[in-house]
């Protein structure tokens, strides 16, 4: 299938008899990036479903006021961030448990999970990840997986550049910390 410009999709968008159309041609656009940018922040693939039609749900209701000062990715990419720590927030607030218990709960995920493919190595990295701080595995995911530049993960977290260097160069570090221990 042939991407769509940002333009070309929001031209579709504000024409009531294609706004449908052009909406599940951004959805088949950017689907597969989003699912697994969340999948490895909440790691269950039902709870990334779930927020992957939440995000998207946001981006139909919101794409009339869309100013176009970004990128139509990075503007779903920031719905999609904000949806998997507004998800991860209301999931150790509900249950009244510490950071350390969802991340092994989310660990306990990763290992029980059928759709899981990696190898043992996959599997050391996924549980380092679930050791940072949210911020921290934000731009690694970012940075590592997404090959996102600092500036697009900028635009997306509302972060300076210099920050994010920070950040993912101490992701990195305490990556390597817990495989060394492993």
């Amino acid at each position: 299938m042939e991407e769509l410009t940002d333009q070309e999709i929001l031209s579709l968008f504000s024409k009531p008899d294609s706004r449908n159309y052009a909406f599940n041609l951004l959805v088949r656009q950017y689907q597969q990036r989003l699912y697994w940018h969340i999948r490895k922040m909440v790691i269950d693939h039902e709870d990334s479903d779930d927020i992957l039609q939440n995000t998207f749900i946001k981006a139909f209701k919101n794409l009339d006021g869309f100013r176009e000062d970004s990128k139509i990715f990075t503007w779903l990419y920031r719905i999609a961030t904000n949806e998997c720590l507004t998800f991860l927030n209301s999931k150790r607030k509900r249950f009244f448990v510490p950071v350390a218990d969802v991340e092994a709960q989310l660990s306990k995920n990763l290992e029980s999970d059928a759709y899981f493919t990696g190898d043992r190595i996959e599997m050391i990295l996924q549980q380092a990840l679930l050791k940072l701080p949210e911020k921290q595995r934000l731009v690694f995911n970012m940075k590592y997986f997404d090959n996102l530049k600092y500036e697009e993960i900028s635009k997306i977290l509302g972060t300076s550049v210099g920050a994010l260097k920070a950040s993912y160069h101490h992701a990195v570090k305490k990556i390597e910390e817990f495989v060394k221990h492993i």
